[in-house]
């Protein structure tokens, strides 16, 4: 850190590229260190919440991100419209965050054997997400994006019977479409998992949880991951 006095009495401080970054609040019962597990997560999850702390202020976009395993971390490709300003702030180089979301649920205390017992339990919320931080470059190349928007679409297509491809739209078409944004490319540096799927409640805890979450509607995956990290199944 280091120190310089502006006209008057103000200081600006000034950190170093090597200041830590803050993490995200992760007890280690909900530690996921797995890099194939945390790649396979954001494969199943590819829509990002994109956050920048720059110049602008503070700025979150959603933006479908495609991973390749390059790297000690991974790299995150992506685009987005040129009218969005975030990808100025990504531009001066700054590092960002990106945030993938799955499963959520809402966790009644009703749920849990300690209720009959003690009736000391509050509610919760168990999620899974996976945090990425990253150093951006911008591809203002429509080569670049072109194969990017190719695999990104191919990526989401490929299961379907009749998969769109972007050489069925008319070439005029998607070329001015492309001028209209710009690509991204994150190397990732730091990457943390977090599966908070009630691995810190009792075994009968657990229990009450995945049978409560199944039998609620819209919760069967929420249920499961409580059944298959907490060792019920």
């Amino acid at each position: 850190m280091a120190l310089a006095m502006e006209p008057g009495w103000r200081y600006r401080v000034f950190f170093p590229d090597t200041t830590p970054i803050a993490a995200m609040y992760l007890p280690s019962a909900f530690r996921e260190d797995s890099l194939e597990v945390q790649h396979d997560f954001i494969r199943a999850h590819p829509l990002g919440v994109l956050t920048t702390s720059g110049e602008g202020g503070l700025m979150a976009n959603h933006i479908p991100c495609l991973l390749y395993p390059e790297g000690p971390h991974g790299v995150l490709r992506l685009h987005m419209a040129r009218a969005n300003a975030q990808w100025k702030e990504l531009a001066a180089g700054a590092q960002c965050l990106v945030v993938f979301h799955g499963a959520q649920a809402y966790i009644t205390p009703s749920w849990y054997a300690t209720k009959a017992e003690t009736h000391k339990v509050v509610p919760t919320w168990n999620f899974v997400a996976v945090h990425v931080w990253g150093t951006p470059v911008i591809h203002d190349d429509p080569t670049w994006v072109r194969a990017q928007i190719g695999a990104l679409t191919d990526a989401q297509e490929k299961a379907r019977v009749q998969p769109w491809r972007v050489e069925d739209a008319p070439e005029d078409f998607i070329a001015a479409q492309m001028r209209a944004i710009v690509g991204v490319e994150i190397a990732i540096t730091r990457i943390e998992g977090k599966w908070k799927v009630s691995q810190n409640r009792t075994p009968a805890d657990r229990q009450g949880v995945a049978t409560g979450l199944a039998a609620e509607q819209g919760d069967a995956v929420m249920a499961g991951l409580v059944a298959r990290r907490g060792g019920l199944d």
